[in-house]
């Protein structure tokens, strides 16, 4: 047996290196710094969601998977990705007609606006990005595991939106460069007139936009490795395309391409409407009428009578379409030239006649066909800079994820602002401002504006930009039902919880179906003019937040925050997010507040209905910093009377099995949390703190359970002590922080302290009675608590009574208050009654508490009693008929002194027996009369008789003094208040000599004897409420 012990023992010396000898018990819980490293070096980021992303950071996982290198650079995983997804159909299909309406100058502010936008945050996206490893997920997972689930989810929403109208605007991009320059041959619906011929076209884009999402759904449902692969031939599509945008430019120097244009006076023509730009021609050496003049005339007839006014003013002009980079056209499309939908395209230089035209004719025109404005054309150019978080959505497959994001798209965004900046120029100095502003190319053959001046020929642009944005579209299809997956799989938002499966191999199925649905509304929209700036919107919500992490993190100096990017700033955040904002409301600011709205509603959805989520964000860290900052803003010194509130301490008691016994005290404190004070719930473990931790977090966890269900907002605190009033003291003391310290303490009523043999019950009652008075605390102990309404009742009528018998800083008054704030007790009328002495003038004293309670804005009835007045004798008066010796009658009066001085409150009964005088009427009658004075002295000398039985009291006087009060007020109370819903009384303090702590609970149950619901309130010595404003 030595042997085998000695051969444990090697073993175990070998198991836990030599000299980590002192740690070897903990070795379980706190790993070996090689271990951890070794683990931490096997995780690779394989492209997980959200789930296998938690899991991987346990070990089994990491052991469980074979680890695939991702093998992607900097170049083919971010830079040409990002490229792809930032040039897109506005290029091709708006640049032009942007520059034309809105001249050189403003373009290119349009162009840096949104470029320096999408920069600003490319910057703190890099930063968020370099800030730890980023699963796979990209800006969702950044900004949510930054940010918290609530703004995850929401920014998760509105990307995932963003992306899908995305996708809706690629296709419908693709329909008009299919129906208008490709096969317009294909249009199913026809104009009958030149006002139907809008309608007629959307008509088609939503039929053929819808075949061709369904296609394209059915293509990324298939196989989404098909898509990946054809990424890179649309990639060359679009890079062809840009080339041959520069290349035509430069040749345009020498050779301008020839695109005449057709001018009557300068109005342009629709060019394919006839062959020759000219009134008449000549045919077999005979002046005959041109096509052009058979438009605008009576066919077949050569007398100008029947012709049209403008036609027959002005003269037919042919000029060039583009004049070349060489020709200095660059001058006249320096500055804007904004139009009303319906406006004729009219060249400045050119002389005309104005003339009323025939509206007949008005077909022949190239007109505008949506108005447009500066901000307008901010939303529609808007999203041709977004799709920068393509690099950061594939984190996953980077070789080095923090090296290559931030240079992969910042190179690409810089790229992208440059081909935008030198676009806007060369189309300005190249291409004559009419057809600029011919938005479908009608005045050049129905050519594509940027393919006339492409180089070789325009089919390479129009083929180039068909195959580039068909691309977009599947790629923006593939992406946007991954990213609702992936919020689904994060369980934050519960309705979704559906879209989170998938196919056997992870292909979110139900996830597609909704991004369809969503683009397929798009898609009805049918004019991408209108789709750009809804996409515009969610993108830049998107881009907002991601700027404000970034800014976040950065200002709360989060210790986790260490990007290895480091030229970031916060202040570039912030400038970045204002820039988002101010685009929101320039581009359309109907629809950024139906955005911002839709973002609110889902951060409110997931803060209350959302799974809790602990990511470490950085709004924890910004409560974290508010709330030191409040605290440490509230003096540590009492808070004014105008302030103050009850900050609750709930004392508890726990049975054995750790269930709360009276949850009703909680159902309580919440009923009075209309103060929205602090309430901090606090219970006793008796033992000692080594052995019972377990418990005191399993008692924590049932009391937080409670709390949870009767709605109770506050903490809570569990002690340890080896005896119960020890705990109690000890939560007296030191709960709460700061100028956030309870001032009120509720406790319950120790039940059936008569039958137990136990006395210690009682015992920390009163003892805890003392220490709250000692710490100067308000204190209320509700008695029949297990009466109490439960927070679903709803009292429609009653009263709440107040009996005030001494003043302690008006408790009283402002409890009944309170509660009535709440639903339960809201229809409750609130009565007050007082206690006179007998040489008080009681109609004054009525007078006065009216005014008081008027002065107080507390809507309360004093009470009025008709038919006989109720007396209690006076001190004095007593003191003579037991027949006190002066010498003791003086030692009583000063201890009444004494207690004054010390405590500023009374100490209820014993010191001054009143008399209650409920408001009489008019009249009073105080009558003292010599028969009541020998009927009370015969009950005097009665009562030790009756009550010995009850209890050992000794028949000293002041006990017989006190327990007659009680006797006598209880009458008077059960008398007037035995249907209160609620009655609330000053609660006498026990008694100096400890040997009297018994009779004290007697005095206390028959008071409230034969009371259905009591609250016994005893004030803290300060005054907390006040009739100044």
């Amino acid at each position: 047996s030595e042997e085998r012990k000695k051969n444990r023992n090697d073993i175990k010396s070998d198991y836990y290196d030599r000299n980590l000898a002192l740690f070897e018990e903990e070795l379980d819980i706190r790993p070996k710094v090689s271990s951890l490293l070794s683990r931490l070096v096997n995780y690779t980021n394989i492209t997980q969601g959200a789930k296998e992303h938690e899991e991987e950071e346990s070990a089994e996982a990491s052991r469980r998977k074979t680890p695939k290198s991702p093998n992607m650079g900097t170049l083919m995983g971010v830079y040409l990705p990002c490229l792809q997804n930032i040039f897109g159909v506005i290029l091709f299909l708006r640049l032009t007609w942007i520059v034309g309406m809105a001249g050189i100058i403003q373009s290119l502010l349009i162009v840096l606006m949104c470029c320096s936008c999408t920069m600003l945050t490319a910057i703190s996206m890099s930063a968020i990005a370099t800030n730890g490893v980023v699963p796979a997920g990209g800006a969702y997972f950044m900004i949510s595991r930054s940010l918290g689930p609530e703004f995850g989810g929401a920014v998760g929403l509105c990307f995932y939106l963003g992306t899908t109208f995305a996708s809706a605007m690629y296709i419908l991009g693709a329909i008009e460069i299919f129906l208008k320059y490709l096969v317009p041959q294909a249009a199913i619906f026809h104009a009958t007139d030149h006002a139907g011929s809008d309608s007629a076209m959307l008509n088609n884009m939503r039929v053929y936009g819808s075949i061709c999402l369904s296609l394209m759904a059915v293509v990324v449902f298939v196989g989404v490795k098909y898509v990946n692969k054809l990424a890179s031939l649309f990639l060359a599509c679009v890079i062809i395309s840009i080339v041959s945008i520069y290349a035509g430019a430069i040749k345009s120097l020498t050779h301008p391409p020839e695109f005449p244009i057709c001018m009557l006076g300068n109005r342009t023509l629709v060019r394919d409407r006839f062959d020759v730009c000219s009134k008449t021609v000549i045919k077999d050496n005979i002046t005959v009428p041109s096509q052009l003049w058979d438009r605008f005339c009576l066919p077949g007839n050569m007398s100008s009578t029947q012709c049209d006014d403008y036609f027959m003013q002005n003269n037919v002009t042919e000029i060039q379409g583009i004049p070349g980079l060489g020709s200095g056209i660059i001058r006249e499309n320096m500055w804007g030239n904004y139009q009303q939908k319906g406006e004729i395209l009219q060249k400045a230089g050119l002389h005309s006649v104005d003339a009323h035209g025939a509206m007949e004719n008005f077909g022949m025109y190239v007109s505008a066909d949506i108005a447009t404005s500066f901000t307008l054309l901010v939303g529609i150019f808007f999203p041709s800079a977004t799709g920068i978080m393509a690099g950061s959505n594939r984190s996953g497959d980077l070789r080095d994820a923090q090296k290559s994001i931030p240079v992969g798209t910042i190179l690409a965004i810089t790229t992208t602002s440059l081909v935008y900046i030198s676009s806007v120029v060369l189309f300005g100095s190249c291409i004559e401002g009419v057809v600029l502003r011919d938005k479908f190319g009608d005045a050049v053959r129905k050519n594509l504006v940027v393919g006339t001046l492409s180089w070789p020929s325009p089919w390479v642009i129009v083929i180039g930009s068909f195959f580039s944005t068909v691309g977009a579209g599947l790629q923006s299809l593939t992406g946007a039902p991954r990213l609702l997956q992936a919020i689904a799989k994060d369980n934050i938002i519960p309705f979704l919880r559906v879209f989170g499966h998938g196919k056997s191999n992870g292909e979110p199925t139900w996830a597609l179906i909704l991004t369809g649905l969503i683009a397929e509304l798009g898609i009805l929209i049918a004019s991408l003019d209108m789709v750009a700036p809804i996409l515009s919107m969610f993108f830049l919500m998107c881009y907002l937040f991601v700027n404000l992490a970034c800014a976040v993190q950065t200002l709360l100096r989060t210790p986790n925050w260490r990007p290895r990017f480091r030229y970031y700033h916060w202040a570039l955040s912030f400038l970045g997010m204002s820039m988002c904002l101010a685009l929101m409301f320039i581009s359309s600011w109907y629809y950024a507040i139906v955005a911002m709205g839709i973002a609110g509603m889902i951060y409110k959805y997931i803060e209350y209905q959302g799974a809790e989520k602990e990511w470490g964000d950085g709004i924890r860290g910004l409560s974290l910093s508010a709330a030191r900052y409040a605290l440490l803003r509230l003096e540590v010194g009492p808070p004014h009377t105008k302030n103050w509130r009850p900050q609750l301490l709930v004392l508890l008691k726990l049975d054995e099995d750790l269930h709360v016994k009276y949850p009703r005290l909680l159902t309580f404190a919440s009923q009075l949390k209309a103060g929205k004070g602090l309430t901090i719930v606090g219970s006793v473990i008796q033992g000692n703190f080594l052995d019972s931790y377990g418990e005191m977090q399993a008692a924590e966890q049932a009391i937080k359970n409670m709390m949870e269900i009767e709605r109770v907002k506050g903490f809570c605190q569990v002690v340890v002590a080896s005896k119960v009033r020890e705990g109690i003291v000890h939560l007296i003391q030191s709960c709460g922080l700061g100028g956030m310290k309870h001032n009120t303490v509720v406790m319950g009523w120790p039940y059936g302290w008569r039958q137990s043999e136990d006395p210690r019950a009682w015992k920390t009652f009163i003892n805890t009675v003392r220490c709250t008075t000692a710490a100067h605390l308000a204190l209320m102990v509700p008695k029949n608590v297990s009466f109490y309404p439960s927070n679903h009742e709803r009292f429609t009528d009653g009263n709440i009574d107040v009996w005030w018998i001494v003043h302690d800083g008006g408790m009283l008054m402002l409890l009944p208050f309170l509660l009535k704030q709440h639903k339960v007790w809201r229809k409750c009328k609130m009565r007050i009654f007082t206690v006179a002495q007998m040489d008080d003038n009681s109609i004054q004293m009525k007078k006065d508490l009216a005014t008081f309670l008027y002065q107080l804005r507390i809507e309360a009835e004093v009470e009025q009693q008709n038919d006989r007045t109720l007396m209690m004798e006076q001190r004095s008066q007593m003191l003579r008929q037991m027949r006190l010796s002066s010498a003791e009658r003086q030692r009583e009066a000063q201890l009444v002194k004494d207690r004054h001085s010390l405590v500023r409150m009374g100490s209820l009964y014993s010191d001054e027996e009143e008399e209650v005088v409920e408001a009489p009427p008019e009249k009073v009658q105080m009558t003292w009369t010599r028969e009541k004075c020998e009927a009370e002295r015969r009950n005097r000398n009665n009562a030790p008789e009756n009550f010995r039985e009850l209890m050992s009291l000794k028949p000293d006087q002041s006990n017989v003094r006190r327990m007659h009060t009680a006797v006598k007020l209880n009458e008077v109370i059960v008398n007037r208040s035995h249907d209160a819903r609620l009655v609330l009384l000053n609660m006498p303090g026990p008694p100096r000599n400890i040997d009297g702590d018994e009779n004290y609970m007697e005095f206390l149950e028959v008071l409230t004897e034969g009371l259905e619901r009591v609250l016994l309130v005893r004030g803290g010595g300060r005054e907390v409420i006040t009739i100044y404003s």
